[in-house]
């Protein structure tokens, strides 16, 4: 009888380095790689009845994958952050540290190589668990074996509780409280550009997935800090409407127990400010990092 594969009972591995974690993920997990087409023409001069294309497949695109964790109080989840904003200089540039992931289901054990995080989505909304949702790209998406295989790296020990925080959350702009704040995002995104990797004298040996050519390397072309903050809309910052700054410092906090959890602490933004009407009016900073931090690491922390 076939055995299929469920997504509430898959488990999320990453390994960086000679390190495995196995990172408590929400359901909101998806991965996939697709391979490239090239139709052509097949209709010629003497044969102008052959009305279809024809195809050459010969190159994988880059896989992609997205997966959200809660941000607890253990910080057992603390390694995707790492991933999402630290540098890897071992080449003597600025890359983003890559990682190996491996997806465990019931039947099958999927590996993702070469991943990188491009894009990590903080959510900090009233009464809701601090949530972190991820995205990237990785070199090749292959099945390695089915649930009993053997994953590499040492396992890091983990808590042996998990606890979601719902957090008090506290913004600042130049030091001033945000005043009746209705809630807050903030975005890293990473944008990388993939290194050609399509050769004619490779394609020519190509006749299955299984030598298909592959993405291989890729560059940081930039990286964008930002995000929105909305407060109701008041007598008490009516005064505020309708504004822009291009030079503010926006520190954003989440407070459990009385002491600073997450904390961005971005020095340098711009930011405008726009209006917004439902049952209550709300006012909007769309704001951006324009500085360029040596390391995000140090300045987006919990």
């Amino acid at each position: 009888m076939a055995k299929y594969n469920f997504l509430r009972d898959s488990q999320l591995h990453i390994v960086y380095g000679s390190n495995r974690y196995n990172v408590k993920i929400t359901p909101d997990f998806s991965f996939n790689q697709t391979f490239a087409e090239d139709a052509y023409s097949v209709k010629t001069l003497h044969d102008q009845t052959k009305m279809f294309s024809g195809t050459s497949v010969t190159k994988a695109n880059p896989a992609n994958f997205s997966f959200a964790i809660h941000l607890t109080t253990e910080k057992d989840e603390n390694i995707v952050l790492d991933l999402l904003t630290d540098y890897d200089t071992s080449s003597g540039e600025q890359l983003l540290k890559s990682f190996d992931m491996y997806a465990v289901s019931n039947e099958s054990t999927f590996k993702l190589e070469g991943c990188v995080i491009t894009q990590g989505d903080f959510s900090f909304a009233k009464g809701s668990p601090l949530l972190l949702t991820v995205s990237g790209a990785a070199k090749k998406l292959s099945r390695v074996g089915d649930e009993t295989y053997s994953l590499p790296g040492s396992l890091q020990s983990a808590s042996a509780t998990r606890t979601p925080t719902k957090p008090l959350l506290d913004v600042e702009i130049d030091g001033s409280d945000v005043t009746n704040l209705a809630a807050a995002t903030l975005s890293v995104q990473n944008n990388i550009s993939w290194t050609p990797y399509e050769t004619l004298q490779a394609s020519l040996s190509v006749t299955s997935a299984s030598n298909a050519m592959y993405p291989s390397s890729y560059s940081l072309k930039d990286r964008v800090v930002s995000g929105n903050i909305t407060q109701f809309h008041t007598s008490g910052n009516s005064s505020e409407f309708q504004t822009f700054d291009t030079s503010t410092n926006i520190d954003i906090k989440t407070i459990v127990g009385g002491s600073t959890f997450f904390h961005a602490d971005l020095n340098g933004c711009m930011f405008t400010k726009r209006s917004g009407q439902g049952e209550v009016f709300t006012q909007t900073y769309d704001y951006r990092l324009v500085t360029s931090p040596s390391d995000l690491g140090t300045i987006i922390t919990y």
